[in-house]
């Protein structure tokens, strides 16, 4: 902590004051004392001796001639196993009545992992939801957006992935989040038992807004931690959009110049900052990312998700309550699909070309056409792959949804009619069926 003690605010807007300081650094705290009360502030900007402070309890009451007293460091969060099974806020404090901890602290918002001591990606996280698993397959160290209009069950999405994920720590970032979501987080993990496993840091909407900004930080800080011990942990942050229109607060409070609708010119950066932290370390554990990013008013080129695609990976489209097949994408699940079993390439390509012929055929019933033999067989298919393979409550092991994919092809369709090699066939059709 240093000695010198400011006690001269030069001007406020909003949560952020300003004033003239020497040798202070960006994303250092600072404690603002006025009136016989206490302030914890960030710096989000150094302009020589121009610093500005983002006060996480907002800057109203803080007189001109109050304290500031800079601590010499950036926000820190403990790194220990006393943080499974506890709930924060968005600045590190116990939302769970619980006590606070103090051991071995670390600064977060750090840089992204070396490229040198990452490793290919090449294990699978199983989630027990087929289209995941089957047709997306989810990869140690990939990050993901889950792309979602408002209105869609994307928070009990993530929850079902927390349950079933096969994974050894699991970090909740939560952010702009209602009371009522962030209490649904909590119930279900607890009831399920997976609370044990698992660290949550949640900003809602009545918290400062400097919060919502600290909650990625604050995740993938806590979750380098547990990787660097050799622990796979899954982050899930909801929402990123909310992250980055905390951003866009503050950046129209700092009077920056907007870019593309309002959004600071800087987003495309703030994101990756955060997306990069994704990592599988060479003789240690993984970090992998999968984050909710609403689209308002389902607008896929909304800057927010716009910028996300450049970053990740691919994307899960959550549309209609499903993960949409033609939406979604996942870029390295070539690398786990061809080693988990020899026909899950064939079962994943031939089941979603059959559901885009039944959507097409959904089309011509719309419009009134006769249904052939054949659009009926689509019809059959394409409801029991919506209800049996697409419903999100679904939960059964990759095999198990591997071999549910042949009895549905076989319960719709004549061996012929699927396109699937002959050697395939006699290996993995439904013997029953054959009869």
């Amino acid at each position: 902590m240093t000695n010198t003690v400011y006690h001269r605010i030069d001007s406020s807007s909003g949560s952020v004051v300003s004033l003239r300081a020497k040798g202070v650094k960006y994303h250092e705290l600072a404690e603002i004392s006025s009136r016989g009360i206490t302030s914890l502030a960030q710096v989000i900007k150094v302009d020589g001796e121009n610093v500005s402070l983002q006060v996480f309890a907002g800057a109203r009451g803080i007189a001109t001639d109050a304290e500031v007293r800079f601590l010499g460091h950036a926000m820190q969060v403990s790194a220990s196993d006393n943080l499974l099974g506890r709930v924060f806020d968005g600045g590190g404090n116990p939302r769970d009545k619980g006590p606070s901890l103090h051991e071995n602290l670390i600064d977060i918002g750090g840089p992204s992992v070396n490229p040198a001591k990452r490793i290919i990606p090449r294990n699978m996280v199983r989630t027990g939801i087929p289209m995941i698993d089957v047709f997306n397959s989810l990869v140690e160290s990939q990050k993901l957006p889950i792309f979602a209009k408002s209105g869609e069950p994307y928070n009990e999405l993530l929850a079902r992935i927390a349950l079933q994920a096969e994974t050894d720590v699991i970090i909740l970032g939560g952010m702009g989040l209602k009371n009522d979501d962030y209490l649904y987080f909590r119930d279900t993990l607890d009831a399920s038992g997976a609370l044990s496993r698992t660290v949550m840091f949640v900003h809602t909407a009545a918290d400062p807004v400097v919060e919502c900004m600290l909650v990625p930080d604050l995740s993938l800080a806590v979750a380098e931690q547990f990787a660097i011990q050799g622990k796979k942990v899954l982050v899930l942050l909801t929402d990123m959009t909310s992250f980055s229109d905390a951003l866009k607060e503050v950046a129209i409070t700092m009077e920056q110049i907007p870019s593309n609708r309002g959004y600071p010119g800087d987003l495309y950066s703030q994101l990756a900052a955060r997306y990069e932290k994704a990592v599988d370390f060479e003789g240690a554990g993984s970090i992998t990312i999968l984050a909710v990013t609403t689209m308002p008013g389902g607008d896929v080129t909304h800057p927010v998700p716009d910028n996300t695609g450049y970053i990740t990976e691919g994307q899960f489209y959550l549309s209609g309550g499903h993960i949409e097949p033609f939406g979604s994408l996942s870029r390295l699940k070539q690398q786990v699909n061809k080693t988990s079993r020899a026909d899950h390439r064939t079962i994943m390509d031939t089941m979603i070309q059959l559901f885009a012929q039944y959507r097409s055929t959904l089309e011509k019933q719309s419009m009134g056409f006769r249904m052939t033999a054949w659009d009926e067989k689509l019809l059959k298919y394409g409801n029991r792959f919506e209800k049996e393979m697409m419903d999100i409550t679904v939960n059964i092991p990759l095999e198990r949804a591997l071999d549910l994919g042949w009895e549905i092809l076989a319960d719709c369709f004549d061996p012929s009619e699927t396109g699937i090699r002959s050697e395939i066939i006699e290996k993995y059709w439904p013997k029953k069926a054959q009869a």
